[in-house]
């Protein structure tokens, strides 16, 4: 299956401004027939580099006025929804490779010690491996009631857990933290994520946001905005949270004015 993808930036810039983005498709992961073509208006010299997740950035020094940053490409996926695994199990601490475990702790948006007493009375006697991830899943779905108004640059897992209201970024946070604190690697998800199987959504586009879990050695997603196996989903940018998968990062004060997200298959 191929996919259009692309989007189009417009922000403000009253000062030059150095940035970084993380705006490519996460790289070696996809087929690329059309590869990505990042387009900056006004031209302005950048470099690109891979980050510490495997993510692929950008650096540049944006020049004050307008800026428009835009991009388009084809993706090839295998057209199956999000790998379902109910066999999968969950490692032992000791036995998990090492690469995983910072997986475990908290971080900026994912605060482990505030929810571990609730996780371990709420999933404790239940069910392990995949169908312990999948029951924190069904819980945020539920827990959470999702709309653009919700949205804060600050919120965090513990907040949505008591505000009970977010963006797909908050339900993704309350997902990992609550799998860290049931000693299952999660690590936060950014991409595109279009309607292919599903109902048209009228909304226009954003860029998504999701978990995945360490299970049987594979890394699974989970979508607890969504709840549901999706087909087309394409990763962007992985890390601990939010924090480290800022799609645009100005080292000095900037304004998003406009933007427009694509993605649909061809």
């Amino acid at each position: 299956m191929r996919i259009a993808i692309g989007y189009e930036l417009h922000f403000a810039v009253p000062a030059p401004t150095p940035m970084l983005l993380l705006l490519h498709v996460y790289p070696g992961r996809y087929g690329m027939p059309q590869p990505e073509q990042l387009t900056i208006s006004p031209a302005t010299p950048f470099e690109m580099f891979v980050d510490r997740y495997g993510n692929r950035c950008t650096r540049m020094v944006a020049a004050s006025g307008p800026l428009i940053l835009a991009n388009n490409g084809v993706v090839e996926v295998d057209g199956l929804p999000d790998a379902v695994n109910y066999n999968a199990v969950q490692h032992q601490i000791q036995e998990l490779p090492l690469d995983t475990l910072s997986y475990l702790s908290a971080s900026r948006y994912c605060e482990v010690d505030r929810l571990s007493e609730f996780a371990w009375q709420q999933f404790g006697q239940g069910p392990t491996g995949y169908l312990r991830a999948q029951a924190v899943c069904n819980f945020v779905h539920n827990h959470i009631q999702f709309g653009y108004q919700f949205a804060h640059a600050s919120k965090s897992a513990y907040d949505v857990f008591h505000a009970r209201q977010g963006v797909c970024r908050d339900f993704a946070h309350l997902g990992i933290a609550l799998c860290r604190c049931l000693g299952m690697p999660a690590r936060y998800a950014t991409g595109y994520l279009g309607d292919i199987g599903v109902p048209s959504d009228p909304a226009p586009m954003d860029f998504s946001a999701w978990f995945e879990v360490y299970l049987s050695g594979t890394w699974y997603t989970f979508d607890a905005r969504h709840n549901h196996p999706r087909i087309g989903r394409i990763v962007m940018a992985y890390g601990h949270d939010a924090s480290d998968t800022a799609l645009t990062t100005s080292f000095g004060p900037t304004t998003l004015q406009q933007f427009k997200v694509w993605t649909h298959q061809i």
